[in-house]
């Protein structure tokens, strides 16, 4: 869909553009600020900051990608923000854990439905949980994700493999207690 006139709508800040921008694109845009906090308020927290951001900013959009991965950019790096910024993520935000058991292959062949693995990753500490969201879920590489959270490079990576880790084992102990369900 094209979006240039909404956007330079937007830019001249008439409201019924800038609610029509807000409606197509709050819904997905709160989903990806929920996986990134731990409730429902501090989702819409980082939402409403994020639509802030993206219509202080929309002049620099550029127009030759894709506004929706535009604003989802703004909305993950304004959650990051919200993370380092709220004291009660702090404590979870230790990047130096001690390690977890090496993954093995055969565990990550689980038979989970999507809310259920959604609900996993919600319960990851949040160190783990961003590192893992940035990677597996927005696609960034270790080395954006070290820019970005002021990391190093082998330090997300082993965070990543250490909340992969901890997800396989939860996962397995989920299926186990559905199966136990299913038996009973």
């Amino acid at each position: 869909m094209e979006y240039s006139q909404l956007v330079k709508d937007c830019i001249k800040q008439k409201r019924p553009a800038q609610k029509q921008l807000y409606e197509l694109f709050a819904p997905s845009m709160l989903g990806v600020c929920y996986r990134y906090t731990k409730n429902l308020d501090d989702a819409e927290d980082v939402l409403q900051e994020g639509f802030i951001k993206v219509y202080t900013h929309l002049t620099q959009f550029k127009h030759d990608g894709e506004l929706g991965a535009w604003i989802r950019r703004i909305m993950v790096n304004t959650a990051l923000t919200y993370l380092k910024k709220h004291s009660r993520y702090h404590s979870q935000m230790n990047f130096e854990q001690p390690p977890l058991h090496a993954v093995v292959e055969e565990e990550a062949n689980m038979n989970l439905n999507t809310a259920d693995l959604v609900e996993l990753i919600r319960k990851l500490p949040a160190g783990y949980q961003t590192i893992f969201n940035l990677v597996a879920m927005e696609g960034y590489n270790h080395l954006e994700v070290a820019a970005m959270l002021g990391i190093n490079e082998n330090t997300s990576r082993s965070q990543y493999s250490r909340a992969r880790a901890l997800l396989i084992r939860q996962m397995g102990a989920m299926e186990k207690q559905n199966n136990a369900r299913q038996i009973s």
